[in-house]
C-alpha cells in the first residue's frame, strides 16, 4: 500500500468582504497516495485555485488540518514553512505573470538554489544547465527573458523552477490552460514523464475535464467551495453520479461531428458563496431538488471508493 503523502481534513478558508463571509472552501477532505495525482475540476470561481494555495500555505486556512507525511503542518513557524517550501511547490497557471520579466530563464530557475544559500556558484550553473535540460529548454534560452518567449517556453521555466529544490508534492494551477492545444499536450507529456521519474505527487487543478482525464488516478469534482463527488478516474467517466458532475460531462467536445449526445444545460441562478445556507450548495440549479436538499449535505461512499454528496441519490439513480 502506498504512503500518503498528503491529507487534508475539513479544510476551510473564508474570506471577509462587506456583505459577509466568502465560503471560498469550506469542509473539504481527501487525501493523496504518494506518486498520484488528484484532479480537482469545477466551474471558473468554485473555489480550486484558493484550496491549492491554502494546502501550500500561500493563504492561510480559516479552519481545518493539514497533514504531510502524517505531520500537522496547518500551523507552522516561519522556518518550518521555508523547510516544506523545498519539499511543496507550486506550477501557476498564467505562464507570463508569474515570471519576473526583468529576470532571465536562468536567473528565474536558479533563484530557488540561491536562496537556500547551500550551493556554490559553480553548482548552482550545472543545477540550472540540467533543469533547463530536463523540460526541454534549449541552452541558447539562458539569457532570454520571458517577453522574448513564446507560452510554452515560460510555462517550461515556470515547471523548472518548481523542481529546483527536488520537491515530492507539486500544486499544478491550470498549468495549461493558457497554452494552444498543441502546447498544451507537450507540457502535459512532459508533467507525466517527470512525475514517473521523479515519484512526483501532484494536485492538478484545472476546469477541463478531457485534460484531468488525460493526467490523473482520482477527481474530484468541486462545486462553490465544496466537493460533491470523488472518484478514481475511470470510474467518474464511465458512472458519473452527483447532478453536477454529470453536466460538466456532458460539456465535453467529441471530436466526431456524427455522435449523438446529450448536452446538459443548468438554469437557474448560482448560489452566492458569501454566508450561503447549509443545505446543497447546487440546489438552485439541480433539477431534481426537493426539500431534503435544503439539509446539510456530506460525502458518502457510495461504491469502492467512490463518493458523491447529494440527498436524492438513490431516487435519481431509480
Amino acid at each position: 500500500m502506498m504512503e500518503t503523502i498528503l491529507e487534508v481534513r475539513n479544510l476551510k478558508k473564508y474570506f471577509k468582504t462587506p456583505r459577509g463571509m466568502l465560503h471560498a472552501v469550506d469542509d473539504v477532505s481527501f487525501s493523496i497516495p504518494q506518486g498520484n495525482t488528484v484532479g480537482v475540476v469545477g466551474e471558473s470561481g468554485c473555489g480550486k485555485s484558493t484550496f491549492g494555495r491554502t494546502v501550500l500555505h500561500l493563504l492561510e486556512s480559516t479552519d481545518g488540518k493539514i497533514l504531510f507525511h502524517g505531520e500537522d503542518i496547518t500551523h507552522v513557524t516561519s522556518d518550518k514553512l521555508r523547510s516544506l517550501r523545498e519539499n511543496m511547490q507550486i506550477i501557476f497557471q498564467d505562464p507570463f505573470s508569474s515570471l519576473n520579466p526583468r529576470m532571465t530563464a536562468s536567473a528565474t530557475i536558479s533563484e530557488p538554489l540561491l536562496l537556500t544559500g547551500r550551493y556554490s556558484k559553480a553548482e548552482i550553473e550545472e543545477r540550472t544547465d540540467e533543469l533547463m535540460d530536463t523540460v526541454g529548454l534549449a541552452p541558447r534560452l539562458r539569457h532570454s527573458y520571458p517577453h522574448e518567449l513564446d507560452g510554452g517556453r515560460r510555462q517550461r521555466i515556470g515547471i523548472a523552477r518548481a523542481l529546483a529544490l527536488r520537491p515530492e508534492f507539486v500544486v499544478c494551477d491550470e498549468p495549461v490552460s493558457a497554452l494552444d492545444v498543441s502546447i498544451q499536450a507537450q507540457i502535459l507529456n512532459l508533467m507525466q514523464d517527470l512525475q514517473e521519474e521523479r515519484k512526483l505527487t501532484y494536485v492538478f487543478i484545472t476546469h477541463d475535464l478531457s485534460v484531468v482525464r488525460h493526467i490523473s488516478d482520482e477527481i474530484c469534482v468541486m462545486y462553490l467551495g465544496q466537493l460533491v463527488e470523488k472518484s478514481p478516474t475511470k470510474e467518474l467517466f464511465r458512472n458519473p453520479m452527483h447532478p453536477y458532475t454529470k453536466a460538466l460531462l456532458s460539456a465535453i467536445p467529441i471530436p466526431d461531428i456524427h455522435a449523438e449526445r446529450k448536452r446538459i444545460l443548468l438554469k437557474g441562478e448560482v448560489t452566492s458563496p458569501i454566508e450561503p445556507k447549509p443545505g446543497c450548495r447546487f440546489v438552485s440549479r439541480c433539477p431534481h431538488a426537493r426539500e431534503e436538499c435544503m439539509q446539510p449535505q456530506k460525502l458518502q461512499e457510495i461504491e469502492n471508493g467512490h463518493f458523491v454528496s447529494c440527498a436524492r441519490l438513490n431516487e435519481i439513480k431509480e
